[in-house]
């Protein structure tokens, strides 16, 4: 089936961020592969992560199919769109047949995006990697790529207003690609981990620095920004899944 919808909209957001004046950079896209599959993990730090992240792959003119949780394709908006793009739809309680999806479209030479974290970071550092990336990068027998976003947090993220005024500035790093072969999951992904980090810190250092003052909400604490440390960042992600258990059952009486 040929890809309509997906194209548009990629011209459209480029539009949109060309008439902002949101300056794109982007380092290492050559890692990501003309043809053939490849799994893109990406780190979470917004709600327009899907958008940003699939810009390497365009730069390859390639498109990318996104792991999204189920929730997103059960909205009646959202889901029809997700759909047309050839997203991937992630069901939490049924992981190991999501994976062999994810896994199916990459052997058949598709490029995949998924967000290891599975949630946004509140941070804005790399929450600990779930091995669901390894595990289908092996299973399909692709290389894993590491993808770092960094400034997109400024435009919409979590406990936070949305912010899309112009002159911004993204970052997106594209690190070299990894190939687990399965053996050992949980080291592949201490290894997804360790590079990852690597490429977020160049993308902090390298951010214009009149952009990310000291003080700054969307600047880790590490960095002397102020936002949560990784720590207050795991306490607040418990209390929104507490709150949101206790909405689920409450609907349910």
């Amino acid at each position: 089936m040929p890809d309509i919808t997906y194209p548009i909209v990629i011209a459209a957001a480029k539009t949109w961020f060309r008439l902002g004046d949101i300056d794109i950079r982007m380092d290492g896209t050559g890692h990501i592969p003309r043809e053939g599959g490849a799994l893109l993990a990406v780190n979470h730090i917004s709600y327009v992560d899907y958008l940003m992240a699939g810009y390497p792959g365009a730069e390859q003119k390639r498109l990318t199919r996104f792991m999204a949780k189920r929730e997103v394709f059960d909205n009646p908006v959202g889901g029809p769109v997700m759909r047309s793009f050839g997203h991937i739809s992630v069901d939490r309680s049924a992981g190991l047949a999501s994976m062999d999806v994810a896994a199916e479209q990459l052997r058949r030479g598709e490029l995949v995006g998924i967000f290891p974290e599975a949630t946004i970071s509140r941070s804005f550092l790399i929450k600990e990697l779930k091995t669901g990336a390894a595990r289908i990068a092996a299973k399909a027998e692709v290389p894993l790529i590491p993808v770092v976003l960094w400034g997109t947090q400024r435009m919409y993220t979590k406990d936070h207003p949305k912010d899309f005024s112009r002159h911004k500035t993204v970052i997106v790093k594209v690190g070299e690609p990894l190939h687990p072969t399965g053996t050992d999951p949980r080291a592949d992904t201490a290894e997804l981990q360790q590079r990852m980090e690597t490429l977020l810190d160049q993308a902090i250092t390298a951010y214009p620095a009149e952009e990310q003052p000291p003080g700054s909400w969307w600047l880790p604490a590490t960095y002397g920004g102020s936002a949560p440390t990784l720590e207050e960042a795991e306490a607040l992600d418990a209390a929104e899944k507490r709150q949101r258990a206790q909405r689920k059952a409450a609907k349910k009486r």
